[in-house]
This record gives structure tokens, C-alpha cells and sequence, in this order.
């Protein structure tokens, strides 16, 4: 039977962190996604008028979505159980009646919810900007839902990885963010040469990105059902590992 009280419990801390440390877990990733939307709404939408039939300004803030969920998701759930881990209080954690899924369920839930609301947050500030329309807004949530687990996992396994506080932001800032760039936040990857298209292709970001935007335009570089399934071929894997870090103790145990 599931411990619920204890999975409430690690959810209300994680949560009553945010609204501790707000300035820098809300307003930040909101005013940063809105100058990044305003800089180069303004600057390139100028000239470029539409791309695939969508404007410029439109296209662009799925992308921006996928880059402050994607970023935050991680940062999030790699700092929370980090801290646990540097203070001690693991140990507490991991002695108490709780099962491994219900630690991660606590943990991941609470970066999950986080990103979410940061997400619809900004999809708010975008549509006070641009005229926007969302033409499946289930599919879009889905994404939007999907991919805050997928890399709050992601940022669970970093933050039980990660050492000391430099490789917390080696990853985000190396690998995320700029995979996130180059994953058709700000263009299509229609407009690359064929080659560097077939090399787009191996970036797992953008199928995220494709499946997200056609959530709202029903316009994708990539088909909806390969952005899905790389989606969830994705979480499955952040899972098992998560799973076998629980059944070994790496990180854990010493």
C-alpha cells in the first residue's frame, strides 16, 4: 500500500521551497522567456514575416516554452534531491518507511508541477503579447505534461549523479540548453540545408519541440507520432535508471 502521507509530505517541502526562493523559481525563468520573446519577436519577426503560414512571433513561443520547461524541469529536481544528499538528510529518507518510487514520486512530482505551472505561466505572458490559438490544447498539455516528468527524471538522476554544485549546472548549460537552441526553438528545420536536416535528426530535443508546436498549429518538422513515442522512448529510459540507482545504491549508500 502506497505511503501517501510520506509522498505528501516530501511534495509540500519541495513545493514550500518555491514559494521560499520565488524571485529566482518563477519570476526569473519569466522574465528571462520574455525578453528572449521580445528581443527576437522584434528583431527577426521583422523580418521574417511568417514561416509555414505561422507568424513569426507565434511560431516562436512553443520553443520558448521547451526551452524554459526543459531547463527548469532539470534545475528543479536535480537541486531537490542534491540538497538531501549534501545536508545528510537523505539518509533519514531513505531509513524512514518509504519505498524508492514513492521518493521519486514525491521529488519528481513537485519539479513536474513546478515547470507546468511556469510553462502555462509563460504561454499567458506569450498570449498577452501575440495573438495566439492552440488547435489541440489536450495534445498540448500532454506534451507539455510528459516532458516536465521526462526531465524532472532527468534531473533526479543528475542531482543523485552530480558531486559538488559545478556539475549541477555543467549539464543544463552545456547540453540542454544548447540542444534546445539547435532543436528548432527559433526556426524550422526546414530552412537548413539538407544535410545539417539529417544531422538535426539525432537531436532528441526536437522532436519535442515539433510535437509541441503542432499542438498549437498543427505544423511539425517532424511526424506527431515519432515526437510522441521518442517522448515516452525517452521517459522509459529516465525510469529504468532511476530504478536501477535505487537497486544498487550508487550515490545512494556511500
Amino acid at each position: 500500500m502506497m505511503n501517501f502521507r510520506a509522498v505528501h509530505a516530501i511534495y509540500a517541502f519541495e513545493m514550500a521551497r518555491t514559494g521560499r526562493t520565488l524571485l529566482q523559481s518563477i519570476v526569473s525563468p519569466v522574465v528571462s522567456t520574455s525578453l528572449y520573446f521580445v528581443v527576437f519577436g522584434a528583431a527577426i519577426g521583422s523580418r521574417i514575416s511568417e514561416i509555414e503560414g505561422v507568424t513569426y512571433g507565434a511560431f516562436i513561443v512553443p520553443g520558448l516554452i521547451m526551452l524554459m520547461l526543459l531547463t527548469q524541469s532539470v534545475m528543479n529536481a536535480s537541486f531537490g534531491i542534491y540538497f538531501p544528499r549534501f545536508t545528510g538528510t537523505i539518509y533519514e529518507i531513505l531509513s524512514a518507511p518509504v519505498s524508492p518510487f514513492e521518493i521519486v514520486l514525491g521529488y519528481v512530482g513537485a519539479a513536474a508541477t513546478k515547470s507546468v505551472i511556469l510553462g502555462l505561466v509563460v504561454l499567458a505572458t506569450s498570449a498577452l503579447l501575440i495573438p495566439l490559438q492552440i488547435a489541440h490544447p489536450v495534445w498540448m498539455i500532454a506534451f507539455l505534461i510528459l516532458t516536465a516528468v521526462s526531465f524532472s527524471l532527468f534531473g533526479f538522476i543528475l542531482g543523485l549523479w552530480a558531486d559538488g554544485f559545478e556539475k549541477l549546472q555543467v549539464v543544463p548549460l552545456l547540453i540542454i540548453t544548447p540542444l534546445t537552441f539547435l532543436g528548432g526553438t527559433f526556426y524550422s528545420v526546414n530552412v537548413l540545408p539538407p544535410a545539417w536536416q539529417t544531422v538535426v535528426l539525432c537531436n532528441p530535443v526536437l522532436y519535442l519541440i515539433s510535437g509541441f508546436r503542432w499542438s498549437f498549429f498543427e505544423t511539425a518538422d517532424v511526424s506527431v507520432g515519432l515526437s510522441l513515442a521518442m517522448t515516452v522512448f525517452f521517459l522509459a529510459i529516465c525510469m529504468t535508471t532511476v530504478w536501477w540507482i535505487f537497486k544498487t545504491g550508487y550515490r545512494l549508500k556511500n
